[in-house]
């Protein structure tokens, strides 16, 4: 069992930065590919960033290219999404998740654990 927990979620004006956390509770957490999802009110959920086990590849949804940044922190044993230049369109609720061996990054039901979500709310 991995449990995830964030944090950091909250309000933020357009175009500032906003840091979220997620610690793994799993020691060996290198070994799970790490991602971190949002849900928007009467949308559906998104992929936002993933990083791969070991090697630390990257990955990110279309939205969120070049604003984000998701990085492990391995002596909190977490996993970081940095988000610069906010939208409003950023707004939601953001879950992280932890994948043994997905066949995509990108997609929620390769995702085994799940955390249970903070609140990112972006205003103009």
């Amino acid at each position: 069992q991995v449990n995830l927990v964030e944090s950091g979620g909250g309000l933020a004006q357009a175009g500032a930065s906003l840091t979220l956390s997620c610690v793994v509770s799993e020691r060996s957490d290198s070994s799970y590919a790490l991602g971190w999802f949002r849900q928007a009110p009467g949308r559906e959920r998104e992929f936002v960033a993933a990083i791969s086990p070991i090697s630390n590849l990257t990955f990110y949804g279309n939205s969120v290219r070049g604003r984000f940044t998701i990085s492990r922190d391995k002596p909190q044993n977490s996993v970081v999404l940095q988000m610069d230049s906010l939208k409003t369109e950023d707004t939601g609720v953001y879950s992280c998740a932890a994948a043994l061996r997905p066949r995509s990054y990108s997609l929620g039901y390769e995702y085994d654990y799940w955390g249970e979500g903070v609140l990112v709310t972006v205003s103009s």
